[in-house]
C-alpha cells in the first residue's frame, strides 16, 4: 500500500475536520495568472464549504473573472498530528440578501470575539458591502497523518 493511500482520510473523517473548523487558506487567480492566497472564516452549507467577503475585494474580482479555486483546512504542529483537506472546485456567487446573510451569519457564529448578542446586528450591518460564495467540489484531497503512527 502507497504511503499516501495510508493517511488518506475517510469521507466522514474529511467531514468531520470541515465541520470542527472556521478558517480555510482561499486560492483564487489573480489576473496575471499568479495564485492569490488569503485566509478566510468559513461555514459548512450543505457539507459545502461557503465565506463572504467584500464586494470590491481581490478575491471578488478574481472569482468573478475566474471562479476556479483551492480551499485548504488544515491541522497540527508536529509531523504525525499533520492533517487537512484541500477541496478544488468552483465558487458559485451568493448575491441575494438572504443567501448572504446566511452565509455571514453562521460565519460570525463561529468567530472568536463577536458576543452572540451581538451577531445578527454586525451581520446585518456587513452584509450590505458583502457578496457570499458556496464552494463546489471538484476534487478533495485529505491526509491524517496520525494513521502513520
Amino acid at each position: 500500500m502507497k504511503q499516501r493511500d495510508r493517511v488518506a482520510m475517510t469521507a466522514d473523517e474529511v467531514s468531520a475536520l470541515l465541520a470542527e473548523s472556521r478558517k480555510v487558506q482561499l486560492a483564487t487567480i489573480n489576473q496575471d495568472g499568479t495564485p492569490h492566497l488569503v485566509t478566510m472564516f468559513y461555514v459548512l452549507l450543505g457539507g459545502k464549504i461557503a465565506f463572504w467577503t467584500y464586494r470590491s475585494s481581490q478575491k471578488a474580482r478574481n472569482l468573478a473573472r475566474d471562479p476556479r479555486v483551492t480551499c485548504l483546512v488544515e491541522t497540527g504542529e508536529e509531523y504525525f498530528d499533520l492533517r487537512g483537506v484541500a477541496v478544488s472546485g468552483l465558487a458559485r456567487g451568493v448575491e441575494d440578501p438572504a443567501g448572504v446573510l446566511e452565509i455571514g451569519r453562521g460565519v460570525a457564529a463561529g468567530m472568536a470575539g463577536v458576543p452572540e448578542d451581538a451577531v445578527e446586528e454586525y451581520v446585518a450591518h456587513a452584509a450590505r458591502k458583502r457578496v457570499g460564495y458556496i464552494v463546489e467540489p471538484r476534487r478533495t484531497i485529505s491526509w491524517d497523518h496520525r494513521k502513520l503512527t
